[in-house]
């Protein structure tokens, strides 16, 4: 008889992957004691993270956190710890990774402020040609800058904009989509930012320059910001710019605001990722709410307005997920920022 082939030991980050899934707490606990790595990939692309998450063993999710586990590592299909919880319907988990990715962005939000070089936040985009069709506006890269599809979430954006009439502020006049909604609200004033040469042109040539409720100032918002005054609605949605940059803007709502006032801006961020894009909808609502405003956000199905036709010619699908969170943002009554 054959004597028995001995089996290599199993490493101790396959150990962890194994008793995470399992939900093997004390497990788990000593392998992370004896410097087992839980930022490790087993064979699958799963961290032991990832594995804790989609059975919803909430307490070693923490252990993992707490150990430095990354809750923004991807599955080879695209998938994060938060997107395997909320697969498997395990909010308690949910929440913990929630939380965590909020407060690790705003962490890095800190720091990257404390490093940014702002002698050069001008986009290249502003320098590029677009190139304008029936239904889309595109850079020198093919990615989408605007698309018609966008429509009915333009149209809901201005509704809420205008809920209050007066004086309305539009960031970044793209296809124009939003100011034509704008524009059958019949607003007092409605003053139009754009900083694109060529979409700048392109609505003069329109005529958009000619409307006489409608002022255009030409430049970035960053720019022009001593040549506006006060709003009683405004919408934000430029391209080639970060979250920081929207983050920027964030700042000055109180000035530009008035009291009662609505802003929204368009909610792109991360809209190819259904847990990421949480994390941001949470993020965008605590720093509004440091402000003084109030946040909510109106779901808007969207999965019909995106057939696989809509994408092609396009380099990247700036958009995957079902469902739109629409923000309406408003001063807190008890706020004493505005004016």
């Amino acid at each position: 008889m054959a004597a028995p082939v001995d089996q290599p030991p199993v490493a101790p980050e396959e150990r962890l992957c194994t008793s995470s899934a399992g939900g093997d707490t004390a497990e788990v606990t000593s392998l992370l004691s004896s410097g087992a790595d839980p930022s490790y990939f087993d064979p699958n692309g799963m961290t032991p993270l990832m594995h804790a998450a989609s059975h919803g063993h909430t307490a070693i999710v923490r252990l993992l956190l707490d150990a430095g586990a990354p809750w923004n590592a991807f599955t080879p299909s695209g998938l994060c710890a938060g997107d395997l919880a909320m697969e498997g319907s395990h909010q308690e988990t949910v929440d913990l990774l929630l939380g965590f990715a909020v407060q690790a962005e705003l962490i890095l939000g800190t720091i990257t402020r404390s490093k940014r070089d702002d002698s050069n936040t001008e986009s290249s985009y502003l320098d590029e040609r677009v190139a304008f069709s029936e239904d889309r506006i595109m850079d020198t890269e093919s990615k989408a800058v605007m698309m018609s599809w966008e429509k009915p979430l333009m149209e809901a954006h201005a509704r809420a904009v205008c809920t209050n009439g007066g004086r309305v502020l539009n960031v970044g006049f793209g296809m124009g989509i939003v100011d034509e909604a704008i524009e059958r609200y019949e607003p007092e004033e409605h003053t139009i930012i754009e900083a694109h040469p060529d979409v700048y042109a392109r609505m003069l040539k329109s005529g958009w320059g000619e409307k006489k409720n409608v002022k255009i100032v030409f430049g970035r918002w960053q720019d022009v910001l001593p040549q506006l005054g006060t709003y009683d609605g405004i919408f934000f949605d430029t391209y080639g710019e970060y979250y920081e940059d929207m983050r920027e803007f964030h700042q000055h709502l109180p000035k530009l605001l008035r009291p009662g006032g609505i802003y929204s801006y368009f909610n792109g961020l991360c809209g190819d990722n259904a847990f990421f894009h949480v994390v941001y909808c949470q993020l965008v609502s605590l720093e509004l709410a440091n402000l003084g405003f109030s946040t909510q956000f109106v779901p808007l199905p969207v999965k019909d307005c995106l057939s696989k036709e809509l994408w092609e010619g396009v380099r990247q699908k700036y958009w995957q997920l079902d469902t739109y969170y629409l923000p309406v943002c408003q001063a807190d009554s008890d706020s004493d920022d505005l004016n």
